[in-house]
């Protein structure tokens, strides 16, 4: 999803223009002097956390973990919860049939047994998916999770006119028709309507799906298939105390100034093979400027960034030059780019967008996102790292980090002449005002494009009101938006769980919409519709592999950069690693403190 409404567990958070400067045109150098192995303070080392464990035999039982953050979270409510940090929170209090496994790197996006007793038992050809919940689960007033418990929060996710704002997935894969009509409005006596799930007995959940999809286990494991408890539920006011199926539960929370979790003495260690539960109170401090909030980590009165979405550009060269050993530089798993609507001329043409992708000077867009470190790598495809599937620089059939890293007038003008348009043409680029790294790279595709004859005026709209401005084909057609500034994460590591938004047809709306190529290629729709009947691992990677290729021989979008960030590790963390399970950030669930005073 667009950081504007996401994020999930692998995605990015949406964040506030301030931390979003954290990736301001100012490139990161290196830096750091002789703090980059280690320092006095107690820090590891530069990326000692990126992709794998530091000091993890130093946590200890106790203490307080202290977030800081610029942004609060979209909902604390496992329905309504869309930012990657919440995703990754909400861990604490939550628990799903089969979670993120905890371990770094790729490794974190396996799933694993949670509240069921094992991975899903899959049959009838990949439609029936059945679970057993493992014993000893019980809520925070210590009465027993059931399978009916499970199946009621799932249902919520159908009253979106009360609790919008979370992943759909589930009610697209369960209920395709638009059958059910949500737990509010459901006529049965115990609410538990949905004929797509079985509840057998209390220990037994059986998922019924129309139509088999590979992927179903993936949107199993995100927040919006927590259990909620019936008698529990306050609605659109559960996110301000939802009630914990997890070690922690909420203590106290006041919106957009703070939260703390305690312990919650009802879950039992035995019951849960995935959370350590190493600190006695989790704390979250929410700052309205970010420099002030990294100002405060570096100091070390807080932990790290709850967003994870980098430091500010003045809190990162601070770092970088004295606290370097306290960084790490994890690939973010989102793609940032530039996509071009065919509904707007010329870019119906092919050859007129080819124009602008050779036109565009990579290494100056990459400069504009925050230089290699803090930017990311040159992006040569629309395939994010983590996803299977994805080949990385190895695919770059424009060559954009090869030999047309600066731009290649010649084919840019080779290509205007094979769209009619030799003299160059005039069009409009799109970016969110709030996004100030967006708007650089705007401004530096402009002076590139300018150079082979090609005016691009540039419009900021209100970056809060994406869904009804860029969203909507027909104001796009209206205001002559003929290259969007964008950027994409995954919902869950596969080419479904990222792409299929964003190139089948079927998702074209006309509010809402993130098909802003308006792709109608009847290749991508089959290759999509045969991923989610393809069971097997290395046939559903080949097809990603297929797809993405077929989304780039269409010219609809110049990528930008593979994002990477700078993220703050304080030096009494314990047991700390990034996980591309959550979009490279740190994995919050199992963190503990060196420290535990």
């Amino acid at each position: 999803m667009t950081t504007q409404r996401t994020s999930g567990r692998r995605k990015q958070a949406a964040a506030a223009a301030a931390v979003v400067a954290a990736l301001l045109t100012t490139a990161a150098c290196g830096g750091g002097g002789n703090d980059d192995k280690g320092s006095k303070a107690g820090a590891p080392g530069y990326d000692a956390a990126n992709n794998k464990v530091a000091q993890a035999s130093l946590a200890k039982k106790g203490g307080t973990l202290k977030f800081a953050g610029a942004q609060d979270a979209d909902s604390w409510d496992t329905t309504r919860g869309y930012y990657g940090f919440m995703w990754n929170f909400s861990r604490y209090y939550s628990r799903q049939l089969v979670t993120s496994k905890t371990a770094p790197g790729q490794d974190g996006t396996t799933l694993t047994p949670d509240l069921a007793g094992g991975l899903a038992k899959i049959s009838d050809d990949g439609k029936t998916y059945t679970y057993t919940l493992r014993d000893g689960i019980t809520w925070e007033d210590g009465k027993p999770i059931t399978s009916k418990d499970v199946k009621y929060g799932i249902e919520r996710v159908w009253a979106q006119d009360v609790l919008s704002g979370g992943p759909v997935y589930l009610k697209d894969v369960l209920d395709p028709k638009g059958e059910y009509a949500g737990p509010y409005k459901d006529k049965s006596a115990d609410k538990l309507g949905l004929k797509a799930i079985q509840t057998p007995d209390d220990k037994t959940i059986v998922f019924k799906l129309p139509t088999a999809n590979s992927d179903f286990e993936e949107m199993l494991a995100l927040t919006s298939a927590s259990p909620v408890r019936q008698d529990k539920d306050t609605k659109s006011k559960y996110g301000l105390k939802p009630f914990s199926s997890g070690p922690y539960k909420f203590d106290s929370y006041n919106p957009g100034k703070d939260l703390t979790l305690v312990r919650n003495t009802e879950w039992k260690q035995a019951s849960d093979p995935v959370r350590k539960a190493y600190p006695d109170k989790i704390t979250v401090k929410f700052f309205s400027n970010a420099n002030d909030m990294d100002a405060r980590l570096i100091a070390g009165d807080y932990d790290l960034d709850l967003n994870q979405t980098g430091m500010s550009p003045q809190g990162r060269t601070t770092a970088l030059k004295k606290y370097k050993a306290n960084l790490d530089n994890p690939v973010s798993g989102y793609i940032r780019y530039a996509v071009f609507p065919q509904s707007v001329k010329p870019f119906d043409n092919i050859e007129c967008r080819k124009a602008v992708i050779y036109g565009a000077d990579h290494v100056s867009l990459q400069n504009a996102r925050g230089g290699p470190v803090a930017g990311g790598d040159i992006g040569t495809n629309m395939l994010p790292p983590a996803v299977p599937g994805a080949e990385g620089q190895k695919y770059d059939p424009y060559e954009l980090a090869g030999a047309n890293k600066n731009g290649n007038a010649a084919k840019a003008k080779e290509a205007l002449k094979a769209c009619g348009q030799p003299n160059g043409f005039k069009t409009t680029i799109a970016v969110r005002n709030n996004k100030p790294s967006e708007v650089a790279t705007a401004q530096s595709l402009q002076a590139s494009l300018k150079k082979v004859g090609i005016t691009a005026d540039i419009d900021q709209y209100d970056g809060s009101q994406t869904a009804g401005i860029i969203g909507s084909p027909s104001n796009v057609k209206k205001k002559n938006y003929g290259i969007i500034v964008m950027g994409w994460g995954p919902d869950f590591p596969s080419v479904q769980g990222y792409g299929l938004p964003l190139w089948n047809s079927k998702y074209i709306l006309q509010s809402g919409n993130n098909n802003y190529a308006l792709i109608k290629d009847k290749s991508i729709d089959g290759l999509f519709d045969k991923y989610t009947t393809t069971l097997d691992d290395s046939g559903k990677t080949d097809i990603a592999k297929q797809i993405n290729r077929k989304v780039m021989e269409g010219g609809y979008y110049l990528p930008f950069v593979f994002e990477k960030f700078i993220n703050w590790r304080g030096s009494n963390l314990a047991n700390v690693y990034t996980t591309d399970a959550y979009s490279g950030m740190y994995d919050f669930v199992n963190l503990g403190l060196k420290n535990a005073k």
